[in-house]
């Protein structure tokens, strides 16, 4: 097997991997400080339409992580930027909540329930019976079906609560459609982000806790693949799918020494140059 180039950009799940249930994982603001010192170009990606990119930066700087509003990229953003390649100033009829409208919005889309192009699917925690009816009546009536994300369960401190999976599947129950799932595992997602950064897969790398997204995600975009254990992910559950990450860590705090800060990289490439190991 060829080996790999050095990894020159990252990107890293949110929940999980980061953060679990509102409290910062040990380790994870050493990792975003030591990314941001390095001047490497990042995204901390999320499946979880609800908020937009400017909630998550104040989010997440209350917990001691400091991200950048142009590092965050969530399903929602990755929809909206579907939606914008396919059809350019469309209209859907939308559920969900801010994160999504508002990145719907921002791609000049008109959001209305008269005959729209899409009914779009997101994360909310108020699922209206109504507003569910009326999707698969729009969508019984040729409107295409897309969802923000697959994920059929979300965390929450009391438990698992049902997610944007889920409820697609009880529309797809009743229309007999299947909608289109711009999130993560879709490479699409992954692309799409390392786009919006200038960055390419061949030397970038994913970090997540699931293997079904996350992982899943990052090999079909032809990433090296990290999995941490501080999420959903054991040990025991990785011998249960037909592929695997390129690594197996315990977190986050095991990857800060392979990110390179800039006078390491210059040194390793002066070394290059002399045909010497770099210190």
């Amino acid at each position: 097997m060829a080996e790999r180039k050095p990894i020159t950009s990252w990107l890293t799940d949110m929940d999980g991997v980061l953060i679990h249930e509102g409290t910062p994982i040990p380790g994870a603001d050493v990792f975003i400080k030591r990314l941001r010192d390095s001047g490497l170009p990042f995204l901390v990606l999320t499946n979880n339409s609800i908020y937009t990119a400017r909630d998550l930066h104040a989010r997440l700087r209350r917990m001691g992580l400091d991200v950048p509003v142009e590092n965050i990229w969530t399903s929602a953003l990755a929809t909206a930027q579907f939606l914008d390649d396919q059809r350019p100033g469309g209209t859907a009829y939308v559920i969900g909540e801010a994160g999504l409208t508002t990145a719907l919005h921002d791609i000049g889309y008109v959001l209305t329930d008269h005959d729209p192009d899409y009914v779009v699917l997101g994360e909310t925690r108020t699922y209206s019976f109504e507003a569910l009816t009326k999707a698969i009546r729009l969508i019984n009536g040729g409107a295409r079906f897309i969802c923000t994300n697959p994920d059929e369960t979300g965390p929450s401190a009391e438990g698992p609560l049902p997610a944007t999976g889920s409820v697609a599947a009880l529309i797809t129950k009743a229309t007999g459609k299947d909608p289109y799932f711009a999130g993560k595992p879709n490479p699409l997602m992954m692309r799409t982000g390392l786009n919006a950064i200038g960055a390419h897969s061949e030397t970038s790398a994913m970090i997540g806790d699931r293997m079904d997204t996350d992982v899943l995600a990052g090999l079909e975009a032809g990433m090296q693949t990290f999995l941490v254990l501080t999420g959903l992910t054991t040990v025991a559950d990785v011998d249960r799918y037909p592929f695997g990450p390129s690594h197996v860590v315990e977190s986050i705090a095991d990857l800060v020494d392979l990110i390179d800060l800039p006078d390491q990289v210059d040194q390793g490439k002066q070394a290059e140059k002399a045909g010497k190991p770099a210190t």
